[in-house]
């Protein structure tokens, strides 16, 4: 028998592959029933409330009709929505910038090495690790016009003459969330880029200096090329987080001064909780569960373009 001879493997039992298809599908049926109860049911609920005039009634009598499209179009004809579509665009657009800017600078600064450097590092998951409704508790007495500590500090340092009103003015409000959000959000980029930079082969680093590329060379060709993937993911993470953000706005404004922080989460919020209109409200947060199925749709399409290519 020659030696190049090869000896082909009797083929598996036509019961045995089917036994095996049979286990596969078992071990997900499981994940699919939790993934139908706890997030399947909830999301069709709420799609099916936004055609009923669905309120406090409805609790007492079962009764909600059918009203079609009238909950989208009460909600889109409200004054309020107009400017809460636009604070959520600024809002979302300023707190991505911010948190991707500094959490992509920090991460880069982490990935050397130095003394104290994970000790540092662990430092800046502290917003991370309390409660909302506390740190926007604790955020609100440090931005108090008359009180806050940040007014006092500034007055006695001169750089401000009077206190700034950063909480109850409609031109300083928007901009006092956005900076609150974007401290909140640092941490959540941080690890996530930081990771990223820690799978790129040091070789990289290695042969692009023999080559001269060195600081932002080095950065630009190396570093940023292979942290894109990470970048989407990232990005597309965090548009999404933001646009439902609500117990910061709520624990620091409550949506105003003058409605300029409402937001369409806040508003859906105030519409089912404090109006009762809870057809309209998940009107609203339909909106925004469109807008977030949207930006999950061109990220998965660039990543597949990205692929191909």
């Amino acid at each position: 028998m020659s030696n190049d001879a090869r000896v082909t493997p009797a083929p598996a039992p036509r019961w045995g592959r089917r036994g095996e298809r049979i286990a596969e599908i078992l071990f997900v049926v499981p994940a699919a029933l939790a993934i139908a109860v706890l997030f399947g049911y909830p999301v069709v609920k709420n799609l099916v409330m936004s055609f009923q005039d669905y309120s406090l009634r409805t609790f007492f009598t079962g009764e909600a009709p059918w009203v079609g499209l009238r909950n989208f179009a009460t909600v889109a004809d409200d004054a309020v929505f107009t400017k809460a579509v636009v604070n959520t665009v600024v809002f979302t657009a300023g707190s991505i910038a911010g948190q991707f800017v500094i959490g992509l600078s920090l991460a880069v600064f982490f990935h050397r090495n130095f003394p104290l450097n994970r000790l540092i590092r662990a430092l800046f998951l502290l917003p991370w690790l309390i409660p909302l409704i506390v740190g926007s508790a604790a955020w609100r007495a440090i931005l108090d016009q008359d009180s806050g500590i940040l007014n006092v500090m500034l007055q006695r340092a001169g750089v401000i003459d009077s206190p700034v009103p950063w909480l109850t003015s409609p031109d300083v409000a928007l901009v006092t969330v956005i900076l609150v959000n974007i401290w909140l959000g640092v941490p959540f980029n941080l690890t996530l880029l930081y990771s990223g930079l820690q799978d790129i082969p040091s070789d990289l680093y290695e042969a692009g200096s023999l080559d001269g590329a060195t600081g932002w060379k080095a950065f630009r060709h190396i570093t940023w090329p292979n942290l894109r993937e990470v970048v989407g993911i990232v990005l597309m993470l965090g548009v999404i987080y933001t646009l439902k953000v609500i117990d910061i706005i709520l624990g620091l404004t409550g949506g105003g001064p003058a409605n300029a922080t409402e937001t369409i989460a806040t508003q859906s919020y105030e519409r089912s909780f404090v109006e009762f209109a809870f057809g309209e409200g998940a009107a609203l947060s339909n909106i925004l569960i469109v807008i977030s199925l949207a930006f999950a749709v061109v990220y998965l399409r660039a990543t597949r373009r990205r692929i191909y290519d």
